[in-house]
């Protein structure tokens, strides 16, 4: 029983930041790995940044430098900060998560970059 919450995504001008949050139903030290994906239209998912259990973080490289992910444990929840953010930012970003056992995915929210 898994569940992810994502918040924070909304509309925003060119060069601008967002902090996107996803809280999870338990403890995300259940998870190997959690982190965020978009979709663009017509375009298939990709992988924006990851964060281990452990602390370990990956980058796609177009948002390398401009944003960061981090986790809050007592609170169960994941964040990307995003800044300095690109027209070509705009898609829904999903929540990830991962066990061993099977992989979860949030609702998704929409984050818009537009002047």
């Amino acid at each position: 029983q898994v569940q992810l919450v994502e918040s924070g995504g909304g509309l925003v001008q060119p060069g601008g930041s967002l902090r996107l949050s996803c809280a999870a139903s338990g403890s995300i030290f259940s998870f190997i790995g959690m982190g965020w994906y978009r979709q663009a239209p017509e375009k298939e998912r990709e992988l924006v940044a990851i964060i281990t259990s452990g602390g370990s973080t990956n980058y796609a490289d177009s948002v390398k430098g401009r944003f960061t992910i981090s986790r809050d444990n007592a609170k169960n929840t994941v964040f990307l900060q995003m800044n300095s953010l690109k027209p070509e930012d705009t898609a829904v970003y999903y929540c990830y998560a991962g066990r061993i056992s099977g992989r979860y995915w949030g609702q998704g929210t929409q984050v818009t970059v537009s002047s």
